[in-house]
C-alpha cells in the first residue's frame, strides 16, 4: 500500500473513531471534545488538498512506507 493511499485510510478512521467517542448518541461517547479531533483531521486534509503537503505521509516515507499514487 502506498503512502497516500495508507493516509487516507488512517484518516477515515481516525475520524470516524472521533465521531464515535464524540457522539453524545454513541454508546461508546467520552467527551464531546473528541469532536474538536475530528475538526483538526478536517483541517489537516483541506490544507492538504491546497498546499500537496501532508505531515503524516511524510511520517509514513520515514518508516520506510512507498510513496506512489
Amino acid at each position: 500500500m502506498t503512502s497516500w493511499k495508507l493516509v487516507r485510510v488512517i484518516a477515515g478512521l481516525l475520524i470516524l473513531l472521533s465521531l464515535v467517542l464524540g457522539m453524545q448518541e454513541s454508546p461508546l461517547f467520552i467527551s464531546h471534545y473528541w469532536l474538536y479531533f475530528t475538526a483538526f483531521i478536517g483541517i489537516n486534509l483541506l490544507q492538504s488538498g491546497f498546499t500537496g503537503w501532508c505531515l503524516m505521509e511524510n511520517i509514513m516515507r520515514k518508516l520506510g512506507v512507498p510513496a506512489g499514487c
